[in-house]
């Protein structure tokens, strides 16, 4: 790994990172994988809804993802501790790009059954599954200990540039073209995120890349271990469990439903964009801060998740989402990266990716609930009943979290301090 040298003004810019090429590479492949992964939902979402109007229909589309990936994201875990993470990478960006292919032509061939949806969907929440432990555990191997922060920041800064601009695009797509070209567009962004994947080299991580016998389950203990023995980690994955199924409820099957009901899918594109938008805004202000109770902070922001769900119940216009949704990406940038850090700094190299593994089990395990019980209890409370009901739940398993001395102690390392000003000659005399 190439560093920077003690005296190269580089080291306090936010910006730093990207001076080490693994660490671009890395960036750019984890860029177009998020760009496909922000059209899918918005294109698959108004594929349904084209083929039956379903809603109940769709949650079970959506959900078949989220229950595939959360039943092999242990499994991920264990194979990015042991095989070289960038060939797992590689490998789940190229089989995401068949998966992906196969939906559009169904979709675009009038094909598209649920059944054959829920099937695909699945298939693409296995790969998910595969890849998400690998390419988070990856990135402190692509640069030196001290840009770990900067580094968190600038490449959840790229992954939001790719979701704004594949949420915009696949509105637009499904409003002009239809949403089977916007599911046609994913597979080729996987292909270029393989690429890109090719260009990263490291050092492999301890264990990583072992030859010798795999011994899944005692590995998996000791995941379990590294992640039972710090209260912040499992404290703050049980708030995301609630938070997550909540929000991927009422945002990703409600939303549609409200938004083709009111101003319509091309701006609801728009709006989902705004939060990537604002997620990169606050991207700028995670690498830059140095605040060392990072987690206090990010945590409390999570609560601005409720917002947009209170603005879809009560005043579902365009606008005031898209305002609601840059606050909120703002917001839960500041929790990502001090989370990600957080990781990072406190979990042995060779144990990080299972504990990825651990908290994205924990955080999305609730998710094909949220996604499958949104539309039949909006059938029986009423829409604005239920994304009230879910912003109440929001509120009060952040505020839970925040009852942890842990998480209200737990202190980072501050982004490099930036360069002093050259000092001035005086002038002569």
């Amino acid at each position: 790994m190439t560093r920077t040298p003690a005296g190269d003004p580089a080291r306090g810019s936010s910006w730093a990172p990207l001076a080490h090429r693994p660490f671009r590479r890395l960036a750019a492949g984890r860029l177009l994988v998020y760009f496909a992964n922000a059209m899918a939902p918005v294109a698959l979402a108004f594929a349904v809804l084209d083929a039956t109007g379903s809603t109940t229909d769709l949650g079970l589309v959506v959900g078949a993802r989220s229950l595939a990936n959360v039943a092999l994201l242990l499994v991920g875990g264990v194979v990015a501790d042991r095989v070289r993470r960038t060939l797992v990478l590689q490998g789940s960006a190229l089989a995401a790009a068949g998966v992906q292919a196969a939906i559009a032509v169904s979709v675009l061939l009038h094909a598209a059954s649920i059944p054959l949806l829920v099937l695909l969907s699945a298939f693409n929440g296995a790969l998910a599954a595969l890849s998400l432990p690998a390419s988070a555990a990856l990135t402190p191997q692509t640069v030196p200990a001290e840009l770990i922060r900067p580094a968190n920041a600038v490449m959840r800064m790229g992954t939001n540039l790719g979701a704004i601009a594949g949420s915009s695009l696949a509105g637009v797509v499904a409003a002009v073209l239809g949403p089977g070209w916007g599911l046609a567009g994913n597979a080729v962004a996987f292909c270029g995120a393989a690429l890109c994947f090719l260009g990263v080299r490291t050092a492999p991580a301890n264990a990583e890349g072992a030859a010798g016998p795999a011994r899944p389950f005692h590995e998996l203990r000791e995941g379990w271990r590294e992640f039972t023995s710090r209260s912040w980690v499992w404290l703050v994955v049980l708030q995301f469990m609630v938070v997550n199924a909540v929000v991927a409820g009422g945002v990703q099957v409600l939303g549609p439903v409200v938004a083709d009901g009111t101003f319509g899918r091309g701006a609801w594109g728009t709006v989902l964009a705004a939060q990537m938008a604002g997620a990169v805004a606050g991207g700028i202000l995670a690498a830059r801060s140095r605040v060392r109770r990072a987690l206090l902070l990010g945590v409390a922001l999570v609560t601005l998740e409720a917002v947009p769900l209170v603005v879809l119940a009560e005043a579902p216009g365009a606008l005031l989402l898209t305002v609601a949704m840059f606050a909120n990406g703002v917001a839960l940038e500041q929790f990502g990266v001090a989370w990600d850090v957080s990781l990072q700094e406190n979990i042995p190299a060779d144990r990080l990716a299972r504990v990825y593994a651990y908290d994205a089990l924990g955080s999305f395990v609730a998710l094909p609930l949220g996604e499958m019980a949104a539309g039949p209890l909006a059938g029986r409370l009423g829409v604005r009943t239920a994304l009230l009901a879910g912003a109440t739940l929001v509120v009060l398993v952040t505020a839970g979290a925040l009852c942890s001395r842990q998480v209200r102690s737990l202190t980072t390392n501050p982004a490099p301090a930036p360069p002093p000003a050259p000092a001035l000659e005086p002038a002569p005399r």
